[in-house]
């Protein structure tokens, strides 16, 4: 049977129902995300489902975390399509606040970030994305109360942020990582995808087929910094504009000390046409 899920958009409607839970020895797990649902959220949502006994989904656009270039008033917003697929998981409530009620007008606190957030990587293009997730995600902690939140992996730097954002904190909440879900041919599944043309996105998993192919070459003894020019002249070739490929401590994301060995992150973000795209998988040296 296919149930509407329960949605709430106001601080007291959420604590009371989170409050009952709590009291009632339930564990709870937050799923944040913008909308514009797929499938690779909806994998977080089962992960959340299985690891604790309420799941709550958080639905909200930040303008916090957009430039004044960047494109928040065009990002995807359908809640009447999130809410139909969300009807077919088990989720508990739904938690979309609107932007006065996150941010009120008098408004005047922002969480600012070092660590991982200052590694050269997305903070280098986007100065001013971590310093904007990492308050809003604070506040939906803090609100949501939850035992866990699930972000996915795609967005390993943003990963990284927010785990030690709420260690730094102490927000008590365990921050779990969720695998990266991809389209057959590899591509990593995100809301902007839908703004490539057919031809675009046909180039499109060449970004993670390059990777999987760097990270192959260095398994296999390849000098890292090698193969990543060698990888960074095949997408200028294929029509993307990189604005990086790096290979990371997985942990720290500072760049790999000479004679490193290990188990490190191949990141990369890259424009075709008007989409930025981002990936990273695991990389062993």
């Amino acid at each position: 049977m296919v149930v509407k899920p329960n949605i709430v958009r106001t601080e007291r409607a959420l604590r009371s129902k989170v409050s009952s839970w709590r009291d009632a020895g339930e564990s709870v797990a937050l799923v944040p995300t913008m909308g514009a649902l797929h499938e690779g959220h909806l994998h977080l949502i089962d992960l959340a489902s299985k690891k604790a006994d309420r799941t709550i989904v958080s639905v909200f656009v930040n303008p916090g975390q957009f430039a004044p270039k960047e494109d928040f008033s065009k990002y995807p917003r359908d809640e009447k399509s999130d809410m139909a697929k969300l009807a077919n998981y088990d989720v508990d409530l739904v938690f979309a606040p609107s932007v006065e009620m996150i941010y009120p007008h008098d408004f005047a606190t922002k969480v600012i970030l070092l660590g991982p957030a200052s590694a050269d990587l997305e903070d280098q293009f986007r100065p001013h994305f971590f310093d904007g997730v990492a308050t809003v995600v604070a506040k939906l902690l803090i609100l949501c109360q939850p035992h866990m939140a699930i972000f996915g992996e795609k967005d390993y730097q943003q990963f990284l942020v927010i785990r030690q954002m709420a260690r730094d904190l102490n927000i008590p909440v365990k921050i779990i990582s969720g695998s990266t879900i991809r389209e057959p041919d590899g591509l990593a599944l995100s809301s902007r995808n839908a703004y490539l043309s057919p031809d675009e996105r046909l180039i499109a998993p060449m970004l993670h087929a390059i990777l999987k192919d760097v990270a192959h070459k260095v398994a296999r003894g390849g000098e890292v910094n090698r193969v990543l020019g060698t990888a960074k002249t095949k997408l200028g070739r294929s029509g993307f504009r990189l604005d990086y490929l790096e290979a990371r401590d997985r942990k720290t994301l500072q760049p790999l000390a000479r004679g490193f060995t290990g188990n490190a992150r191949l990141l990369a973000a890259a424009w075709l046409g008007k989409t930025r795209l981002i990936d990273n998988i695991a990389l062993k040296i």
